[in-house]
């Protein structure tokens, strides 16, 4: 593949909810611009954007993947991203690096949750939209009434610039609003005609609403057009891209990505109408932790953003990067920012799908991969050594559902290790966090299907097998009265024994305020060397658990009297001493168990609002408010026991058919009440 220079390349996303053709559409551009010979299809496993074996084995895209395509002098770099929304950090990621966003929508299922959800979040990075109005040849679609839905979601500034000629079976063409000329497939193949005379009226009264809705944002443009001068395609095209940019003019296009119709055109329109890298403005840095601007410029400084990783059982790891400036050539070198190491960068190459092609240089805006970087992950910037400025790394989103896992074949907890430090590189949307208090390996990640996925890439990959089990909630214990009690730890076994006394007093404190140890020894009943061991037995005993066997907090743990022997007391045996005197008050200090409270916010659809607010109210939870969301979303705020929400993620998704959206976060502890904390004692007895 050749080089090209920063002007005629575009770095387009496609985004979209799952099943509304992304994949498809990427084949059918493929296929058009003569990459492949026939196009694939994702049920017969043979796409150019879906080849791992989990992609092949559910027939759906699972992460982000890179298909460049040469198309009229210009490099369309085609990102294809997951739509089912436990993958949504592929589409972080993929944002982060692309120049447009071209939304897809079927026009047979309309607007979809994850349009409204992708749409937010192009928006939210400042990407210029467009949408592809996919299927227009299956039986119910209805162009009209996506783009009816469209424009009420996303405003009117949501526009066409092309209409179609037919529809459902009868879809044969397209109608370009911008030139006045039609694209029909009749023989297979675009044959550029006069538009067709059924639609000719209704093509012409769009066209100059198309043209109104231009000019009426580019005062030079508007001043001309009330003289009764009309802008030509080229002056028309130019002030388009600039009000993409400004995210004030969202165009709407459609056909069907399986036959093809319509997609080669989506190309012209790509190159002709998407902003080059840079045309957005100067890229915000940090240097030295200030925001610096750079311009997106082939003669800047060499820097680049890698934005994926992927690990090849052949060559090792894979960097998918962004040339950010500069122009990086073959066996550069670079230094990653965070790590301080020197990368060389050797043997670059542009990536298709599953495919590698050798290219000497990239130039600032394109996309291409290089393998066997030392430790450069998802997010790192590399930079000249005399300029190390890093490029703010994409979202994370924070992970809703956990697994707890453990090795299949004992003795294997370093290779699990090590493949979960594999993973987390390639996959940064999961989170891996050992849980002391339930001694559990917890893998977070954002649904049951990216979990599930995961671990089967553990083995596939990695070669480490895993069992799963219930996530423990971590319970803890504390004290509702004040006590006291003697601990007293007496050993005689020959030679020197083992001697010591304490009297503790405990005294409950506040919800949240600790542990306190407070020393009233007087007279030397025990000697000020022994001190620090007995409060060392009554940490250790309230970290290893209490009555039930649940660590212990809010308490104050006073000395305030004891016995030592000059020749048999020590440092342990005053340790033992305090476990001991701990244990003995504690079981009359009113013990009870206490539970995590979680801070929640769900975001469903309105019509979903009441049946979340009572399913939350019967998980014991108390819902503090709601309030209202962009496009059409209600937001619900809630404290709920932690341990009714640890599979939240599942069944919300079940209750919303999809739809809702939730995030959640530890607040503090509350007393469980009675009949469930003799359920979760007997649990823990169970496990242990």
């Amino acid at each position: 593949m050749n080089s090209y220079p920063t002007d005629k390349i575009r770095n387009v996303v496609l985004l979209g909810h799952s099943g509304a053709g992304k994949t498809s559409l990427v084949e059918a551009l493929a296929f058009r611009a003569g990459i492949t010979s026939r196009m694939g299809t994702p049920e017969e496993k043979n796409t150019v954007s879906d080849f791992d074996p989990e992609e092949h084995k559910r027939g759906a895209s699972l992460s982000l993947s890179v298909v460049p395509i040469e198309w009229n002098g210009h490099k369309i770099n085609m990102i294809d991203t997951p739509g089912y929304p436990d993958f949504i950090g592929d589409v972080h990621e993929a944002i982060s690096v692309a120049d447009l966003a071209i939304i897809v929508v079927s026009a047979v299922d309309g607007v979809q949750v994850d349009t409204l959800t992708h749409w937010g979040l192009a928006e939210a990075a400042g990407l210029p939209r467009m949408f592809f109005v996919n299927k227009m040849d299956k039986e119910h679609a209805s162009f009209s009434t996506v783009l009816s839905q469209l424009r009420s979601r996303f405003g009117d500034h949501v526009v066409p610039i092309e209409i179609p000629v037919g529809e459902q079976a009868d879809f044969h063409g397209v109608a370009d609003l911008i030139t006045d000329k039609a694209y029909l497939y009749d023989s297979g193949k675009a044959e550029v005609t006069d538009v067709p005379a059924e639609i000719e009226d209704e093509e012409h009264r769009q066209h100059d609403e198309l043209v109104e809705s231009v000019v009426e944002h580019d005062d030079e443009l508007l001043e001309k057009y009330l003289d009764g001068e009309v802008p030509t395609v080229e002056r028309l095209e130019e002030a388009m891209t600039h009000e993409m940019i400004e995210g004030i003019f969202v165009p709407v296009t459609e056909g069907a990505a399986t036959k093809p119709i319509g997609t080669d055109h989506l190309a012209d329109l790509i190159c002709e109408l998407g902003p080059a890298p840079g045309a957005a403005g100067p890229v915000t840095v940090e240097a030295g932790g200030e925001p610096v601007e750079i311009t997106v410029d082939a003669g800047g400084d060499p820097l680049a953003y890698v934005f994926k990783t992927v690990a090849d059982p052949y060559v090792g790891y894979i960097s998918m990067f962004r040339v950010v400036t500069g122009v990086i050539s073959n066996d550069d070198h670079l230094v990653n920012v965070r790590s301080g190491t020197d990368e060389r960068l050797h043997g670059l190459f542009v990536i298709r799908g599953a495919e590698h092609f050798d290219v000497p240089k990239l130039s600032a805006g394109d996309i291409g991969g290089v393998a066997k970087l030392n430790g450069t992950g998802t997010g790192d910037t590399l930079a000249p050594k005399s300029k190390p400025v890093t490029v703010p790394p994409s979202v994370k989103p924070d992970p809703v559902l956990s697994f707890a896992i453990k090795p299949r074949t004992q003795g294997e907890e370093d290779k699990l290790a090590n493949g979960l430090h594999r993973l987390l590189e390639e996959d940064p949307a999961l989170l891996v966090e050992r849980n002391d208090e339930t001694h559990q390996t917890l893998l977070k990640g954002m649904g049951e299907a990216h979990l599930s996925i995961a671990i089967e890439k553990l083995t596939r990959k990695f070669g480490v097998e895993v069992d799963t089990e219930d996530v423990r909630v971590p319970y803890r214990e504390t004290i509702t009265r004040s006590s006291e009690a003697e601990g007293k730890h007496k050993k005689q076994s020959g030679g020197h024994g083992q001697f010591g006394v304490c009297f503790l007093r405990l005294s409950p404190k506040r919800r949240g305020e600790g542990f306190a140890f407070v020393d009233e020894i007087k007279g030397g009943s025990i000697p000020r060397q022994f001190i620090p061991a007995v409060e060392k037995g009554v940490a250790e005993t309230m970290r290893d658990g209490g009555i039930h066997g649940f660590p212990v907090v809010d308490v104050q743990v006073t000395v305030y009297d004891g016995k030592y022997h000059s020749v048999d007391s020590s440092e342990m045996a005053f340790k033992m001493a305090g476990r001991l005197g701990f244990r003995a008050a504690m079981e009359q200090a009113g013990p009870i168990v206490l539970e995590p409270i979680s801070n929640i916010e769900v975001r469903v659809p309105p019509e979903y609002q009441g049946d979340i607010m009572g399913d939350l109210s019967s998980r014991r939870g108390r819902v503090q408010g709601t309030e209202s969301e962009g496009a059409g979303w209600q937001k619900i705020k809630a404290q709920v026991p932690t341990s009714e929400i640890m599979r939240y993620a599942i069944d919300l998704r079940s209750m919303t058919q999809g739809a809702g959206r939730f995030t959640a976060t530890h607040d503090h502890y509350e007393e469980l009440p009675s009949h469930l904390a003799d359920r979760a004692i007997a649990q823990a007895k169970a496990d242990d």
